[in-house]
C-alpha cells in the first residue's frame, strides 16, 4: 500500500482521474440535493455517500487501493482496522476482486455495521478502540496476516475517495465550501485533492464532534495531537483519537479548517434530514451536517457530505424521537 510522511505529499489529480475508471466496478455516483430546511443560514446541499452499496463512502477508496494490489498481495488476502464502515468497504471491494478479507472492529460498532460486515465474507475480530488505532498507527495486528489496507492513510484510498470531490464539482459548479466528517482524513483529504486541484477557491472544512476533535486541536497547536479526552459516542464514523502526522501533511494544507459540533446539535441535524429529506444519517454524516448548519463553513452553496447511513435503527429511532 502507497504512503508517505513527506512534507510535500499530494494526492495528484492524474491519481484521482485514474481512481475513477476504477471505483464505479464496485461504487456508484451518488446524488446531491437540496436540503429542505428553510432556516439553514446558507444554501445546504447533501452528497448522499449513504446510497453507496455498502452505505457509505469507503467503497470508493477501498475498491481503488484493492484493485491496484499485484495478483500476489492479492493472493495473501486483505485486512483492515474500522468501526465498521471501512471494513464493509474492504470486504465488498475484496468479495469483487476474489480475495479474502479480515477485519478488525472497534467494540463500539453498531450490530448493523457488524451484520454487514458478516454479510460480505470477511472475517470479524473486535478490539477496543485503543487496540484498533495502536493497529492504525503501527499497520499490523498479531492477529492477522495478508496486506494492510488502510482504512484511511493510503494514497489509493485517498485517491479513490476523492472522487466523491469530482463529482460533487460537476453536480454543483458554484459551490463555496464542502464540510465532511474528519476521523482519519480520507475523505476529507481527498476531497480536498480534487478541490485544490480543479477549483482552489472552494473551501473543505473536517467536521468533528466535541467529544474526538483532535483535528482541531492540531489546527490549533500547528501541528498534529492527540484529543486529550476522547470519549465513545454514537458518532463512532469520525473523531479518532488523533491526527496521524503523515495525514497532517494532507490535512494542514488542503483544509480550510475543522468545525466542531456538539453531540446535541449533531443528533438535531439527525433529527433535520430525517424530517426534512426522508434520509438516515449515521453519527459521522449528522455531524458534517450540523457543521454545514452551524454558519461556520460560510455562505453560498455549502455541500454536507452524508458519508454513511448505518447506524442500528433501534438507536435511530431513539436519537430523532425528539424533536429537533
Amino acid at each position: 500500500m502507497t504512503t508517505t510522511t513527506a512534507s510535500d505529499r499530494t494526492i495528484s489529480l492524474d491519481s484521482i482521474l485514474a481512481a475513477r475508471q476504477r471505483v464505479y466496478q464496485a461504487a456508484v455516483r451518488t446524488p446531491l440535493v437540496r436540503l429542505y430546511y428553510d432556516d439553514a443560514p446558507a444554501e445546504v446541499y447533501l452528497k448522499l455517500e449513504s446510497f453507496q452499496p455498502i452505505g457509505s463512502f469507503k467503497l470508493r477508496g477501498a475498491y481503488n487501493a484493492i484493485s491496484l494490489l499485484s495478483p500476489e498481495d492479492r493472493a495473501k488476502g486483505v485486512w483492515t482496522v474500522s468501526a465498521g464502515n471501512a471494513a464493509q468497504g474492504v470486504a465488498l471491494a475484496a468479495r469483487i476482486l476474489k480475495t479474502r478479507c479480515d477485519v478488525l472492529v472497534m467494540d463500539t460498532a453498531p450490530q448493523a455495521k457488524l451484520d454487514a460486515i458478516r454479510r460480505l465474507g470477511a472475517g470479524i475480530r473486535q478490539a477496543s478502540m485503543d487496540e484498533c488505532w495502536t493497529a492504525v498507527i503501527d499497520r499490523k495486528h498479531p492477529a492477522f496476516q495478508g496486506v494492510f489496507v488502510h482504512p484511511f492513510d493510503d494514497d489509493n484510498f485517498i485517491a479513490g475517495n476523492a472522487t466523491c470531490g469530482l463529482e460533487i464539482l460537476e453536480d454543483l459548479p458554484d459551490v463555496a465550501a464542502i464540510v465532511a466528517g474528519f476521523g482519519g482524513g480520507g475523505l476529507s483529504c481527498g476531497i480536498a485533492s480534487a478541490v485544490a486541484a480543479l477549483k482552489p477557491e472552494v473551501k473543505v472544512f473536517g467536521a468533528e464532534p466535541e467529544t474526538a476533535a483532535p483535528l482541531h486541536l492540531s489546527f490549533i497547536k500547528g501541528s498534529a495531537q492527540k484529543f486529550p479526552d476522547w470519549k465513545t459516542s454514537f458518532v463512532d464514523g469520525c473523531g479518532g483519537k488523533s491526527v496521524l502526522p503523515s495525514m497532517w501533511t494532507l490535512a494542514s494544507r488542503l483544509l480550510t479548517g475543522s468545525i466542531v459540533t456538539s453531540l446535541e446539535e449533531t443528533r438535531k441535524a439527525m433529527t433535520i434530514v430525517a424530517a426534512r429529506n426522508h434520509l438516515v444519517c449515521e453519527g459521522a454524516a449528522a455531524c458534517a451536517v450540523a457543521a454545514g448548519l452551524s454558519g461556520k463553513a460560510g455562505s453560498g452553496k455549502i455541500v454536507c457530505v452524508v458519508s454513511g447511513g448505518n447506524i442500528d435503527l433501534g438507536k435511530f429511532a431513539e436519537l430523532v424521537s425528539t424533536p429537533a
